[in-house]
């Protein structure tokens, strides 16, 4: 496994319950930051093998990724139910959920 997939991984995992992370900022702080598409290609493949909280991250404009309404509502579902608010037009307030890493990043090597 590459060591940004592995970097990765560990920041999903280390979301903590009711915060979200974007893309974007997983793949800056694991270490890519052009590596958003990368961390949706992480999400997508390896969620379900090393049990990772993916409903917990988002886009940028705070909004949930999905085009499928099913899985989006299962994403809005999970993410309510940690107690995040969704505001207006389904966006979620990052100035007040989102999780920013204390760890500096070598400690991910």
């Amino acid at each position: 496994m590459k060591r940004f997939t592995e970097r990765a991984i560990t920041i999903i995992k280390d979301i903590p319950t009711g915060k979200v992370m974007t893309y974007g900022q997983i793949a800056g702080s694991a270490g890519s930051p052009r590596g958003a598409r990368q961390v949706v290609r992480i999400l997508h493949s390896m969620s379900r093998k090393h049990h990772l909280p993916w409903h917990r991250v988002i886009n940028s404009k705070g909004e949930i990724g999905f085009q499928d309404e099913d899985q989006f509502l299962l994403q809005k579902k999970l993410l309510e139910e940690e107690g995040v608010v969704f505001s207006g037009k389904d966006r979620i307030e990052l100035k007040k959920y989102q999780h920013t890493p204390a760890v500096p990043l070598e400690e991910y090597e």
